[in-house]
């Protein structure tokens, strides 16, 4: 039996705490809103683990179309340019409402801001709180406001499991708690659930976000797009630890070098040499690695003793691995960081299904393209957060049609997609391992159990991957070398993307045999 919350009818509902929803329930108050997420507010985000900060064209020798610029040049050709840039234009504007909700930046002596450089930045302008450990201070700061502000009901253990439907329109989210079955009963529903990271052995995210919002949204008959494009940062700690750490691309800012087992800086053959897009250093890590050998980091004459001010967090990292950057090579691997694809949306972060709004990492606006620029997110985060907060804010607030009973849905489980995931539709790809990874994910996502929801959203990845004929950005396949000369983004249906699926061999053969 599922418990109505009728005390709560009609408040915006918003899945997720990590920057972009927490901006978002700020902003609407004092207009009452509910946020729903599955462990402690704040916690298990990707918005906390950030290390880099976020970018913003605020320097004296910076301006935003600059900004944008080397935002277009990363997006490797698929960006949405008016979206990028008016997303880059409010960036002075997410920082100064971050600071007005608690954050503290980073400054100088005179009271300046501390700019760092990052991978394909041309100025230095990303915004920092606590060194490395940005994230972790803004989301704390954040945390902080909400919990100050009346106007917004935290509901922590609470996993959103479908979006109920009136005809094509939102009418309720059904969530599963302690208790049961929870349903949620409003017209206004927000997913900011981060990334797809959990799909995959090796990753930076946490290891529970394996598209949750995608699949939520593509239940509900929301269009996805440009899916194919998973980022692999390029330097995460190889380690034991699970998820893998990031070596933020900041270190490389400061200018430490990629070498090879050998001691050869293979990078410097290549333009942009370490600071070359993430696309591109992970593709040459790849290859270094596809060959049996090993890659490092070398920090030594770059920072040296100064590592642990400059990277506190980062230095604890590689503490706990037995590894002293001052005077140690630090081993990294590529692993899955971000997404840019998800669910479609416009400048506001409506989706296609009225009712329902997606902000942050689990939304595609095409600020990103192809390949996200560094330190792009927290501030796509922030900025949709806020103009999703204002775009809800003029809409009537339906209260969702009545429900009785809704089953609960199985809980989702990615063991059995991660393996499928991790072979086949990595750093490198190839018809052949499309193909197989579409055959081993359509049952699963057919199915009712346990791995439905996270092998949607895997498939979805594959289906898009084996229409994209062609290397751009995050996207590489070894059949296709090339870029199209005219490359477009991609939006579809889930029911589309299954019926791709079914006639996709080596299934479709098999159905027919």
């Amino acid at each position: 039996m599922s418990e109505r919350l009728d005390h709560l009818a009609g408040r915006t509902v918003i899945v997720g705490s990590g920057l972009a929803g927490l901006m978002t329930a700020l902003t609407l108050a004092p207009d009452p809103s509910v946020i729903v997420t599955r462990a402690a507010l704040g916690t298990q985000t990707s918005s906390a683990w950030a290390q880099g900060g976020i970018a913003a064209s605020i320097g004296a020798d910076d301006s935003a179309a600059l900004h944008l610029a080397d935002t277009l040049a990363a997006g490797d050709g698929l960006c949405d340019r008016t979206v990028a840039a008016g997303i880059i234009a409010e960036a002075p504007a997410a920082i100064a409402a971050l600071e007005q909700a608690g954050a503290r930046f980073d400054r100088n002596a005179a009271g300046e801001f501390s700019l760092g450089l990052e991978a394909a930045h041309n100025r230095r302008r990303i915004v920092h709180a606590e060194g490395d450990g940005s994230g972790a201070a803004i989301i704390a700061a954040l945390v902080r406001a909400v919990a100050q502000t009346p106007a917004i009901s935290v509901r922590e253990g609470f996993e959103a499991r479908r979006i109920l439907m009136d005809g094509d329109e939102v009418a309720g989210l059904l969530c599963a708690t302690a208790d049961g079955a929870a349903i949620l009963p409003t017209g206004k529903v927000v997913l900011a659930t981060g990334g797809i990271g959990g799909l995959y052995d090796a990753t930076t995210n946490p290891l529970g976000n394996f598209g949750q919002g995608i699949a939520l949204a593509a239940r509900a008959g929301a269009d996805l797009a440009d899916m194919e494009f998973v980022q692999f940062h390029p330097t995460a700690l190889d380690s034991r630890r699970r998820p893998l750490a990031l070596v933020s691309e900041a270190v490389r800012g400061e200018g430490a070098l990629l070498v090879n087992e050998r001691g050869e800086r293979f990078m410097a053959r290549i333009p942009g040499a370490e600071l070359a897009p993430r696309d591109v250093v992970a593709r040459a890590i790849s290859a270094e690695i596809a060959r049996g050998g090993k890659v490092f980091l070398d920090a030594r004459d770059a920072l040296g003793s100064r590592f642990a001010t400059r990277f506190p967090v980062i230095a604890a990292l590689c503490g706990e691995a037995g590894i002293d950057p001052a005077k140690d090579f630090i081993p990294v691997r590529p692993a899955v960081h971000y997404h840019m694809g998800g669910v479609a949306t416009d400048a506001n972060g409506r989706s296609s299904v009225p009712g329902l709004w997606v902000t942050g990492e689990a939304a595609s606006t095409g600020l990103h393209g192809a390949n996200r620029l560094a330190s792009n997110s927290l501030l796509e985060a922030a900025v949709m957060g806020m103009r999703a907060a204002r775009d809800i804010a003029g809409m009537p607030a339906p209260t969702g049609s009545p429900f009785q009973s809704e089953r609960l849905p199985a809980s989702p489980d990615a063991s059995l997609v991660r393996p499928i995931v991790s072979r086949h539709l990595g750093v490198l790809r190839n018809r052949g391992a499309v193909q197989d990874a579409t055959a081993a994910l359509l049952p699963l996502a057919e199915s009712d159990g346990p791995a439905a929801d996270p092998a949607i959203v895997a498939l979805l990845i594959a289906v898009f991957a084996g229409l994209r004929m062609e290397s751009r950005g995050a996207h590489a396949r070894t059949d296709f070398p090339l870029k199209l000369a005219d490359a477009q983004r991609r939006r579809m249906h889930l029911s589309q993307a299954l019926e791709i699926a079914r006639a996709t061999p080596p299934y479709a053969l098999a159905r027919s045999a």
